[in-house]
C-alpha cells in the first residue's frame, strides 16, 4: 500500500468516524419512537450497525481494496471523537429544530389533506348513502299504498273465502299467515334501524 492510498484511507476513515457520530445521534434521538417495543428496538438496533459497518466498509473498500490495518481503526475513533469533541452539541440542536419544523410540516399536510380530501369524500358518500336511503324510503311507502290500493278488494274476498273454510284449514292458514308477518316484521325492523343509524 503506497502512503498515497494510506494517507486517503486515513482521511476516510476519519470522516467516515465523523459521520457515525452524526449517524449514533440521529439514531438515538429517533429510537425513542420504537424504544417501549422489544423486538422492533433490537431489530432496528442490528439493522444499525450492520447498515453502518458495511457503509464504512464500502467506503475503505473504495480507497484501499478493503485492507483492515490497526490506523483504520484509529482513524474512525478519531474521527468520532473529533465529532463528540467539537460538532455533537451543535448539531444535536440543529437536530431537534429539525425534527420539529418536519413534525409540523407533516401534521399541516395530514390537516390539508384531511380537509381537502378525506371530508370532500366522507361528506359526498354519506350525502349519496342518505339519498339512496331517503329515495327507497319513499319508493317503499308507495308501493305500500299502491299495494294496500290494489290488495284491499282481492284481501276482502280472500276473507270471505277463508270464512268458507272448515276450521282445520283456517288453523294452518294462520299458522302460514304468521310465519310470513313474522319475515314481514323482521324486515321492516331492520330497515328501520339502519335508517336510524345513520341519522
Amino acid at each position: 500500500m503506497t502512503l498515497e492510498v494510506q494517507f486517503m484511507t486515513m482521511l476516510s476513515m476519519i470522516a467516515g468516524g465523523f459521520y457515525l457520530g452524526i449517524a449514533c445521534d440521529t439514531f438515538r434521538r429517533l429510537s425513542i419512537s420504537w424504544n417501549r417495543r422489544v423486538f422492533l428496538k433490537y431489530f432496528m438496533e442490528i439493522s444499525f450497525w450492520l447498515t453502518q459497518t458495511l457503509l464504512l466498509y464500502y467506503v475503505l473498500f473504495q480507497v484501499n481494496s478493503g485492507e483492515l490495518r490497526f490506523y483504520v481503526f484509529a482513524a474512525v475513533l478519531l474521527g468520532f471523537a473529533i465529532y463528540q469533541a467539537l460538532v455533537a452539541k451543535t448539531y444535536k440542536t440543529v437536530l431537534e429544530h429539525l425534527i420539529r419544523i418536519m413534525t409540523q410540516v407533516y401534521q399541516f399536510v395530514e390537516k390539508m389533506v384531511r380537509v381537502i380530501i378525506i371530508a370532500p369524500v366522507k361528506f359526498i358518500f354519506q350525502s349519496t348513502l342518505t339519498v339512496i336511503i331517503v329515495t327507497l324510503k319513499i319508493l317503499l311507502t308507495v308501493l305500500r299504498y299502491s299495494l294496500n290500493v290494489v290488495w284491499s278488494p282481492i284481501f276482502w274476498l280472500f276473507r270471505a273465502i277463508y270464512k268458507m273454510f272448515p276450521q282445520s284449514i283456517q288453523k294452518k292458514l294462520h299458522k302460514i299467515a304468521g310465519f310470513y308477518s313474522t319475515i314481514e316484521n323482521t324486515i321492516k325492523k331492520w330497515f328501520h334501524n339502519l335508517i336510524t343509524k345513520r341519522r
